[in-house]
């Protein structure tokens, strides 16, 4: 059984796409809002395998939660916004597919299930991440810079773990701040401050990790 969040303004849609899921066997959460969906995810109310996001919605947009996102849980963009241009720009801001509405729900279903089949047989790899001479291995929780073990904090780890899953995508620093609130008085500061520790640590392979001025920070992919 996969569990999916819905974010979805409009109760009608999110009723339809929440029945036909859960009748595929699916758990199914529902938030009318772009910020509730971003709490389901940051409290972890369930271990989503993957999102069905709006575009228009009220508050933070479609876009503005792909952002916060950064490439953690796939997403299928549901939205009418049904230009080409906006089907471009929902993918590269991270969408992993696009739908436009009014939908065909046998279609929606079966991007429902290519998402989870894709994400099931990527999920195996993403135990063990490796970029140029930077080795990571996550169910061992350890870090190795051309063999020589690195120790890091949790909150290191974490963020080490998030940019080297989205490998050549800009995470900003509000989706970093995500990522280790179980600090205290996380701030802009308390990120450039993880990070500055993290480079030093990973000595000659601290070069993998850029920064991109006034936005965030990425792993070269």
């Amino acid at each position: 059984m996969s569990h999916v969040l819905v974010i979805e303004d409009e109760k009608d849609v999110a009723f339809l796409i929440s029945t036909r899921l859960k009748r595929e066997g699916h758990e199914v959460v529902i938030a009318t809002n772009g910020q509730d969906g971003l709490e389901f995810v940051k409290k972890k109310i369930l271990s989503f395998d993957l999102i069905i996001l709006d575009w228009m919605l009220p508050g933070l947009s479609g876009l503005d939660v792909l952002k916060k996102l950064g490439r953690q849980i796939p997403v299928l963009m549901v939205t009418a916004r049904a230009s080409s241009q906006d089907v471009v720009l929902g993918l590269e801001m991270g969408a992993d597919d696009y739908l436009t509405k009014p939908f065909d729900v046998h279609v929606l279903i079966a991007r429902v299930n290519a998402l989870l089949r894709r994400a099931s047989k990527n999920s195996s790899s993403d135990k063990k991440l490796k970029i140029e001479g930077l080795t990571l291995d996550i169910e061992r929780h350890e870090v190795f810079c051309k063999d020589v073990p690195i120790d890091l904090t949790p909150s290191e780890f974490r963020l080490l773990v998030a940019m080297m899953q989205n490998a050549g995508r800009v995470l900003s620093r509000d989706r970093l701040m995500d990522l280790v609130q179980g600090d205290t008085n996380v701030t802009d500061r308390t990120i450039d401050t993880h990070i500055f520790g993290l480079r030093k640590k990973l000595q000659s392979c601290q070069d993998v990790i850029e920064t991109i001025r006034g936005i965030g920070y990425r792993v070269r992919g």
